[in-house]
């Protein structure tokens, strides 16, 4: 009996091997390769890496261009994370119910999921085209002046935001429509039989039992919300005047453009921290919250 458990045992931490190789070699290691670098000097041709300390940490607080970016970030994740996970529901709801056209509502909704980022950067680039884009011709229909979108600080986030919003809202339907398929139909009977309204069964009955699949969506929102920067290359790289600038992009730019590793390093370490940071907020308070009881 002894001898079976422990080669039970075994067996399944060769099942678990290969999972934890690509994870050691792909995740953690990098990470705390990054974590090293960040205390060292970015090495030049003549001149080694050398340890500093934390003189790059010191770097960012005196940085005006980090807190812009964060800021940029924040603002970009408050907006673009409930309003597309919003969207997703109303769409999930609507394409599971027996609507005329349901299958060619789904096929339209997902989409915009299919399609790579940079696709969709150059899509929405035509849209706000000054003076000859999609949008300004509507807006110009209805007598507004025209805009440069993209080219102008007051509305540059916003327009980036939107193309994100528009991209995600249709791989957060899959996880809700996902989700609204498991719940029995006897649920939605018994509800019609005790008078309540379709407005009562999704605040009391559905959206309850759809809190595991909103924190997953959240979870995945808020990773998204820092880490996607397709569109920002394309569209904007990071302008005007560092208005669409965010986390991400900017350890690219750092890293890439200035070919200063020391401090992309650095940067990295405080976006991981951050999204540790929400992870665990996440899993260790909403998670025994969002259960149905």
């Amino acid at each position: 009996m002894k001898r079976w458990r422990i080669a039970r045992q075994i067996n399944g931490w060769l099942f678990l091997l290969p999972a934890i190789a690509f994870l050691t070699l792909f995740t953690y290691w990098p990470a705390l390769k990054t974590l090293v670098e960040g205390f060292y000097s970015t090495a030049r041709p003549r001149r080694p890496a050398h340890f500093i300390g934390i003189d790059q940490y010191r770097q960012l607080i005196d940085d005006p261009v980090f807190w812009q970016a964060l800021s940029n970030n924040a603002w970009y994740a408050l907006v673009s994370i409930p309003v597309a996970t919003g969207i997703a529901l109303v769409m999930a709801i609507w394409v599971n119910d027996r609507v005329p056209g349901r299958a060619l509502a789904r096929m339209a909704y997902f989409t915009p999921t299919v399609l790579p980022m940079i696709a969709v950067a150059n899509i929405w680039l035509f849209f706000y085209t000054p003076q000859y884009g999609l949008l300004e011709q509507v807006v110009s229909i209805f007598g507004g002046p025209p805009h440069n979108w993209l080219g102008s600080s007051s509305s540059a986030l916003a327009a980036v935001t939107i193309v994100a919003i528009w991209k995600e809202a249709g791989f957060f339907m899959i996880f809700y429509l996902a989700a609204l398929q498991q719940i029995s139909p006897v649920l939605a009977e018994a509800a019609a039989l005790e008078g309540a309204s379709r407005w009562q069964f999704f605040r009391r009955v559905q959206f309850p039992l759809l809190m595991p699949t909103t924190l997953f969506v959240l979870i995945n929102a808020i990773i998204n919300a820092f880490r996607t920067v397709d569109h920002i290359i394309v569209m904007t790289r990071g302008g005007p005047d560092n208005s669409t600038m965010l986390l991400l992009y900017y350890v690219y730019q750092v890293g890439f453009s200035f070919w200063d590793t020391g401090y992309a390093a650095a940067l990295t370490m405080v976006l991981l921290a951050l999204l540790a940071a929400v992870s665990l907020v996440q899993y260790g308070w909403l998670d025994r919250r969002v259960h149905y009881r």
